[in-house]
């Protein structure tokens, strides 16, 4: 029986650990992909704002349209400014009813009087949103609210770094325990054929020999788990591909660029090899000591 037949015999003998091991292992590279997948189009939304420097300037009720005029003047000598849209309160219900045209509960109530009308100011250098956006603030008589692009880039910012170093933690963590199980998996296994293995060592082989089934059993848990658990966390975006992308208009959030995915699927099918092989080499040289 050559190493390759060994090895799936020692599979078949003890399905329940087997699979519990690569259970383990679909678990880690399905954390490990969702995790890739979400931080590249959070990357993507990232940059859609950090191109698109914008400034929503949010008025008091009651101006005059002399005083707007003024407002919108001195708006447009700021340098580098590349677009002023006001927003009267008329289109900013309409654009609250296109918001929420799915759910009426949410506009039923609302009229266009207690929408503020603002002014939307587009840049084509970062550095004057500050500039503008201190200017305005100091105008608390006309002024009610400013929100510009440097608070909403701070924001996605912070919920990229939280789901960064929380997709690290637990995929680090599910990949020590996919070590771990391996490892402990293949040390019942020779445990339960110590007496195959004494005999075997008696016979002449070496201790490579007998390792060599064990080693390539790591092997397939890595190589099966990472593949299981890559195409499942594929098949649930391109389900919901459309409906993510639709979301986040006009990012493109969930990119369709398989030839990225084939290098994920294929990094995580030689680190999957990697984990499984190093697992099962620990857990041998610890069993097999005869």
């Amino acid at each position: 029986m050559n190493t390759t037949q060994s090895t799936w015999h020692h599979i078949r003998r003890s399905p329940f650990q087997s699979l519990t091991a690569i259970l383990i292992m679909v678990i880690t590279f399905f954390s490990l992909t969702t995790f890739i997948v979400i931080s590249d189009g959070m990357s993507s939304v990232l940059k859609y704002f950090e191109t698109k420097p914008e400034v929503t300037i949010y008025l008091k009720d009651g101006l005059d349209k002399n005083t707007m005029d003024n407002l919108q003047k001195e708006l447009s000598n700021y340098p580098n400014v590349k677009e002023i849209k006001f927003i009267s309160k008329e289109k900013a219900l309409s654009i609250y009813k296109e918001q929420n045209e799915s759910n009426p509960m949410l506009t039923e109530m609302v009229t266009a009087s207690i929408l503020p009308a603002s002014f939307e100011v587009s840049v084509s250098d970062p550095s004057i949103l500050e500039q503008i956006a201190q200017n305005f603030s100091a105008k608390t008589s006309v002024v009610d609210e400013i929100i510009y692009q440097k608070d909403m880039i701070e924001s996605i910012l912070n919920w990229t770094d939280i789901i960064r170093k929380s997709g690290i933690i637990i995929v680090s963590i599910t990949a020590i325990i996919s070590f771990l199980v391996t490892s402990v998996v293949i040390g019942m296994k020779i445990t339960n054929r110590k007496e195959e293995i004494v005999i075997s060592r008696l016979l002449g082989a070496s201790k490579h020999y007998v390792k060599k089934s064990f080693l390539l059993e790591g092997v397939y848990y890595g190589i099966f788990g990472s593949l299981i658990g890559t195409g499942i966390s594929y098949a649930i975006f391109y389900k919901f591909t459309t409906n993510i992308n639709t979301f986040f208009q006009p990012i493109t959030f969930i990119r369709s660029e398989y030839s990225l995915y084939g290098l994920i699927l294929l990094s995580e099918v030689i680190l999957g090899t990697i984990i499984g092989y190093t697992a099962s080499w620990f857990g041998a040289k610890r069993y097999i000591k005869f």
